[in-house]
């Protein structure tokens, strides 16, 4: 159980800056604590969020460095459950030297307040709905759901929403640093918290030590851009399995080429739109949206790729079970039918971080091009963004990200990454001052401790003792 600051709670920046952490012993070798952070900069002394704190000390305290903050992404992923992973995603020689710690950003899972937007049953039914509509019922139906899904945000969490942007949770990572007594902040972040990462880059480039920003998000791609080239990354990524599945015996999408593959996928989701497979997974039918769901879903990691060969051999046969609950991975759903607020928390940050049109005729022009550029995910993903046309408080503008003044900063990118596709590690690197590229010729999201030992020695090697590998160098 984490404990809040001792004394009244801070009314000024300078109050907040000079908190001290109470830290009281928690899970397996871990301690927590609790940040308070203002609801809004301009206003310190009004409203504030309750941020949990989590750490695992250096094993090694005599060569101890610091604090390495670490995030692994959403927006709505939680850093403290992150944390509680550190021995597996942060490698032994850096754990030796730093403290890794990780904490829930503001709205994000055990902050209080969270947001909370749907219950259980009306995510089901959003995520149920087709999201790829052709007929006028399929669309009005997708427009109904966009719609309750930004109603219910207003409704739960209409306070929080003005205040829960990237550019507010950069400016909250500095008063942790702070906090936690580090002169200069030590982070990694992966996916989306290569945003964070940046947007603490652009308003704090002197407070940093080391940032490596791993599955990395360009800061400069419009919202509609964002949708396309993540889908495109997608369908990379499944051309990248299908090929390998067609090397195996047996593989459930046959044994020619892979565009006939993919085909067959393609053929169970168009018949799967009106005619659900069976599914155990009670309020979830096996439909073509889940099912999708489902093939993205294990197309994150490799080491997934078993479950979708699995999965697809049970949908081709009638059963969509292992598809469906490959899909809950996604988002976050447990086998109680319960949601954690992943999906409500990274709806909200996405639709206040960037401007998103409100005329539903663009959304049907953005969702026709993506078609194009990407079959199999372009469309879905363009309309799942579609709350965010509703959305009841205007986004920030974009700003471009350039961190003038801070030192090498080390972005990494995965060649086939399905998420965060490869350009967006390259329109970082050289959209930064000080960027340094390091690529990873590989599968799956992200790249430290992914399975490449050449990244995993540039990270760590940057970590601890901030020499950078040669810009744009790319391990095999």
């Amino acid at each position: 159980m984490a404990v809040a600051p001792a004394g009244p709670p801070p009314t000024t920046l300078a109050g907040y800056d000079a908190q001290k952490l109470r830290w009281v012993p928690c899970a397996h070798g871990f301690r927590c604590a609790r940040l308070l952070v203002p609801f809004d900069y301009q206003r310190p002394a009004w409203k504030r969020f309750s941020l949990p704190v989590i750490k695992l000390p250096a094993s090694n305290p005599a060569q101890r460095i610091g604090s390495l903050v670490i995030n692994p992404g959403g927006p709505g992923g939680s850093g403290i459950s992150y944390a509680l992973q550190a021995r597996s995603v942060v490698s032994a020689a850096v754990r030796a030297r730093f403290d890794v710690v990780g904490f829930d950003p503001r709205g994000v899972g055990q902050s209080i307040p969270a947001i909370h937007c749907l219950s259980g049953p009306q995510l089901d039914k959003y995520f149920a709905t087709s999201d790829n509509p052709v007929t006028r019922a399929q669309l009005a139906q997708v427009v109904s759901e966009s719609k309750l899904f930004a109603q219910g945000c207003q409704q739960h969490s209409g306070a929080l929403l003005p205040y829960v942007g990237t550019r507010n949770a950069a400016r909250d990572m500095d008063v942790l640093r702070a906090a936690l007594g580090d002169a200069k902040l030590t982070y990694l972040g992966k996916s989306y918290g290569t945003y964070l990462g940046a947007w603490y880059a652009q308003l704090f480039p002197t407070h940093i030590r080391a940032l490596v920003l791993d599955g990395a998000v360009s800061p400069d791609e419009s919202a509609f851009g964002m949708n396309v080239v993540q889908a495109q990354g997608f369908e990379v990524a499944l051309r990248s399995f299908t090929a390998d599945c067609m090397k195996r015996n047996p593989c459930p999408l046959g044994h020619g080429s892979v565009s006939a593959g993919i085909a067959r996928v393609q053929g169970l989701l168009n018949r799967t739109v009106s005619k659900p497979l069976t599914s155990q997974i009670p309020g979830q039918p096996a439909n073509s949206a889940l099912l999708l769901s489902g093939v993205a879903s294990a197309l994150y990691s490799k080491s997934y790729w078993q479950y979708l060969r699995e999965g697809l051999t049970g949908a081709f046969s009638g059963n969509g079970t292992v598809l469906v609950e490959l899909a809950d991975l996604l988002v976050e759903r447990q086998q109680n039918g319960h949601y954690s607020n992943l999906v409500d928390a990274n709806t909200a940050v996405n639709c206040v971080d960037r401007p998103w049109p409100r005329s539903l005729p663009a959304w049907q022009s953005a969702a026709h091009s993506a078609a194009r550029a990407a079959p199999q995910f372009g469309a879905p993903i363009m309309w799942g963004s579609l709350p965010c046309a509703y959305w009841p408080v205007p986004a920030a503008p974009q700003v471009r990200l350039r961190a003038a003044g801070a030192p090498p900063i080390l972005v990494v990118g995965t060649t086939r990454d399905p998420a965060t596709p490869f350009r967006w590690a390259q329109a970082l690197a050289s959209g930064l001052k000080s960027g340094v590229l390091l690529g990873w010729n590989g599968d799956g999201h992200t790249a430290y401790l992914m399975g490449s030992s050449c990244v995993d020695t540039a990270v760590d090697r940057y970590l601890i003792t901030l020499a950078t590998p040669r810009s744009g160098m790319i391990c095999q």
